[in-house]
C-alpha cells in the first residue's frame, strides 16, 4: 500500500508539478529582465488586434478539421458519434491541457467513450494515432523548412556561436545515440516476451493498442479523406500564423524582407517547442518564437512582445470555449440521462 500511495505521489508530480515548474522557471527567465513598458508601447501602438482575431477563427477550423478526421478513425472501430460532440472533446483538450498537461487527451477519449458506451481503450488508441499523426506531420514541415531556410539559420547559429556549439555537442554526444540504441534495445525486448504479467504486462498492452492505432489507420475506409482532413488542420496552423504575421509591423516586415518561409520556420519552432510538457505551451512557445524571429534579426523584446500577445490570446480563446464545452457537455449528459431513463420506463 505505501509503495502504491509513492507511485501515485510521484505520477502526480511529473504529470502536474513538473510542467507548472517548467512553465513557471521559463516564464521567469523570459520576463526577468523584460522592459513591459516597451511591451506595452508595443501593444497599444502597434499591435493591430484584428488580424490575431483573424488568427484565432482560423484556429478554430483547425479544430473543426480535427473532429472530423478522428470521427473517420472512431468509425473504423464502430464508433459514430455526432460530429458536435467530437467538436466539444476537441475543445475541451486544449482547456484542460491548460491546467493539468496531457490530461486533455484522457479527458476527450473518457468523454467519446462514456458518451457512445465504447471501450475506451479503443477510443484512447484512435486518440494515439491521432496525435502521432501530427508528430510525423511536424517532423516533415521541420524538414521541409530547415531545408528551406538552412542558409538563414546556419547564419544566426554562426553569430551566436554558443548556441550552435551547445546543438554541436547534443547531436554528436555519445550519451544520445547511446540512449537510442537503448531505448530500441528495450523496446524489442519489451514486445518480445511472452505471456507477462504485472507492470510489463500492462505496458506491452499499451504499445500493442498503440499499434492497433496505426493499423486502423492503414485498413480504415476513407484514408484520401483523413489526409485531406490533415492538411486542413495544419494548413489552418500555418495560416493562423501567417496571419498573425500582419499584428505587428516588424514581424510584417520580417515576412516582407524574407518570404513566407520565415513565417514557416516561426510555425515549425513554435509547434515542437508544443512538445514541452507545459501548460498550454506558456514558456516554451514564446522561447520558440524568440529564436525563430531572432534568426531574421528581430530583437529578443519586440519578438518576445509578438510572441506573449498571439499565446495568451490564444490562451483566452481556449478558456472560453472550455466554458462553453462544459456548459454543453453537462446539457448533453443531462438529456442523455433524461432519454434512457425515459427508455428504462417504457421498457418497464
Amino acid at each position: 500500500m505505501a509503495t502504491r500511495k509513492r507511485k501515485s505521489i510521484w505520477s502526480l508530480l511529473l504529470k502536474y508539478v513538473v510542467p507548472l515548474v517548467i512553465s513557471v522557471g521559463l516564464c521567469w527567465l523570459l520576463f526577468h529582465d523584460f522592459d513591459f513598458d516597451e511591451m506595452m508601447r508595443l501593444i497599444r501602438d502597434e499591435c493591430d488586434f484584428s488580424w490575431i482575431a483573424l488568427g484565432l477563427f482560423v484556429t478554430v477550423c483547425s479544430h473543426v478539421f480535427r473532429a472530423l478526421r478522428w470521427r473517420i478513425q472512431l468509425r473504423a472501430l464502430g464508433i459514430d458519434p455526432p460530429l458536435f460532440a467530437l467538436v466539444l472533446s476537441i475543445f475541451g483538450t486544449y482547456a484542460v491541457n491548460l491546467v493539468f498537461p496531457r490530461l486533455g487527451e484522457v479527458w476527450r477519449t473518457g468523454y467519446i467513450a462514456q458518451r457512445q458506451h465504447a471501450p475506451f481503450t479503443a477510443v484512447f488508441g484512435s486518440m494515439v494515432a491521432d496525435r502521432l499523426a501530427d508528430t510525423v506531420t511536424v517532423l516533415l514541415l521541420m524538414l521541409m523548412a530547415f531545408g528551406l531556410a538552412s542558409g538563414s539559420i546556419m547564419a544566426f547559429l554562426d553569430e551566436n556561436a554558443a548556441s550552435y556549439a551547445a546543438i554541436a555537442r547534443m547531436l554528436t554526444s555519445p550519451w544520445l545515440w547511446g540512449a537510442g540504441v537503448v531505448g530500441l534495445g528495450a523496446l524489442w525486448w519489451l514486445l518480445s516476451r511472452k505471456n507477462a504479467g504485472g507492470w510489463l504486462g500492462r505496458l506491452q498492452t499499451a504499445l500493442r493498442e498503440l499499434w492497433q492505432g496505426f493499423i486502423v489507420i492503414a485498413t480504415m475506409k476513407g484514408k484520401g479523406l483523413w489526409l485531406l482532413y490533415t492538411v486542413g488542420i495544419w494548413g489552418c496552423f500555418f495560416m493562423a500564423m501567417y496571419v498573425e504575421f500582419f499584428s505587428f509591423d516588424f514581424t510584417a516586415g520580417v515576412y516582407h524582407q524574407y518570404g513566407i518561409v520565415a513565417v514557416l520556420v516561426t510555425f515549425v519552432l513554435s509547434s515542437i517547442s508544443m512538445g514541452v510538457p507545459s501548460n498550454g505551451g506558456i514558456g516554451p512557445w514564446q522561447w520558440s518564437v524568440i529564436f525563430a524571429l531572432g534568426i531574421y534579426g528581430v530583437a529578443s523584446g519586440p519578438a518576445g512582445t509578438f510572441g506573449t500577445v498571439v499565446l495568451l490570446c490564444s490562451t483566452l480563446l481556449n478558456i472560453v470555449l472550455g466554458i462553453f464545452t462544459f456548459i454543453a457537455v453537462a446539457v448533453d449528459r443531462r438529456r442523455s440521462k433524461s432519454t434512457d431513463n425515459q427508455q428504462s420506463k417504457q421498457i418497464s
